[in-house]
């Protein structure tokens, strides 16, 4: 590899090093994984003209084009110049000067969300509204973050795998007026969810309202509309999860039933409990690392600094990770040669 290339000021620009020395990928950014079909266009010109003619749908939902050459990545930083404005700052309202350099840095990384509740019958929200507004309070910053909008607790965004999830939830209002005594909310409860509904000896739903986790399911099935969602959104609030091979996890619920205003407002505290912990030195290293460092308590005290929460949210008074233990605790050796030889 030519060591005047410096790898990770192109990494920061939204270039990756590619195991063909001189070459690098671009990740192009789209935030809640939804855009114009016009952009298309654009990665194939990158592809085509600068890449190895091949296109990567990026496993965090990014436009990606393998194969471009060192000496190419300024005119591909100038070509991009007009899709980094369209669609980062008119389309999320980032706040970000706008140049031939390309992406100032990958420290946010794109914000993944499943399609929502624009196409979904299963989904709470608008995944990909709500994600173009998260984008503009992390994004450009050199804290890392990686972060996941799912439309309902089935997580199809693997909002549990990411330093922030974000999962859509409903609070669901009952009828019983307009109850029929169906049972259908009850069977769908407890084949989907978490068995919270029962039919009581009046032929209407008794409802464990401590367990319910805003699904919808009931909705879905009923056929008198006796379930209906509020029209009031809410959300829940994954930590701290991740992949990787040091300790990988699932991540932890820290807030529920969290209304949208509040929930920008905690995120727009990202940046600032960030500079506290790296003592405003950005590193590359992970939100969820992040947390670690500063412990629960710490991190729940900066990042909720001046947040109004709705009455209706909850936050976890502590929380716990155990998989740091139970990986220490494992022991693996290898067969005994007459196992191996399945004999």
């Amino acid at each position: 590899m030519n060591h005047d290339i410096d790898v990770k000021k192109l990494r920061i620009n939204c270039f990756r090093q590619s195991k063909v020395p001189g070459e690098f990928m671009l990740q192009m950014r789209v935030p809640g994984a939804i855009i114009d079909a016009k952009y298309l266009t654009v990665i194939q010109e990158i592809a085509q003209k600068w890449g190895n003619g091949t296109f990567h749908m990026g496993t965090r939902q990014t436009l990606n084009a393998p194969g471009i050459k060192y000496e190419n990545i300024d005119a591909v930083n100038a070509y991009i110049k007009d899709y980094i404005k369209e669609v980062e700052v008119d389309l999320c309202g980032v706040d970000m000067d706008i140049n031939d350099k390309g992406y100032p840095t990958i420290g946010a990384r794109n914000i993944m969300a499943c399609i929502g509740n624009v196409h979904c019958i299963k989904a709470n929200i608008n995944t990909y509204e709500l994600a173009r507004k998260i984008e503009r309070l992390v994004f450009p910053s050199h804290y890392h973050i990686k972060l996941s909008v799912a439309g309902c607790p089935n997580d199809c965004a693997k909002a549990n795998f990411n330093d922030f999830g974000v999962i859509g939830v409903a609070r669901m209002e009952y009828d019983k007026d307009r109850c029929i005594g169906c049972a259908g909310c009850v069977h769908a409860c407890e084949h989907h969810a978490t068995r919270v509904l029962s039919l009581n000896a009046h032929g209407k739903i008794d409802k464990d309202y401590c367990c319910c986790v805003g699904c919808g399911e009931c909705v879905l099935v009923c056929p008198t509309s006796a379930w209906t969602r509020s029209p009031k959104k809410y959300y829940r609030v994954i930590i701290g999860g991740r992949s990787g091979k040091q300790y990988p996890r699932m991540g932890k619920m820290f807030l529920n039933w969290i209304t949208e205003e509040p929930l920008l407002q905690m995120f727009g505290n990202w940046q600032k409990f960030s500079a506290w912990v790296m003592n405003n030195r950005p590193e590359y290293i992970h939100g969820g690392h992040l947390i670690d460092m500063a412990g629960y308590h710490k991190f729940k005290e900066l990042i909720l600094e001046g947040v109004d929460l709705n009455p209706e949210c909850l936050v976890a008074e502590d929380i716990y990770w155990v998989e740091a233990e139970q990986r220490a605790n494992i022991h693996l050796k290898p067969l005994s040669k007459h196992k191996q030889a399945g004999k």
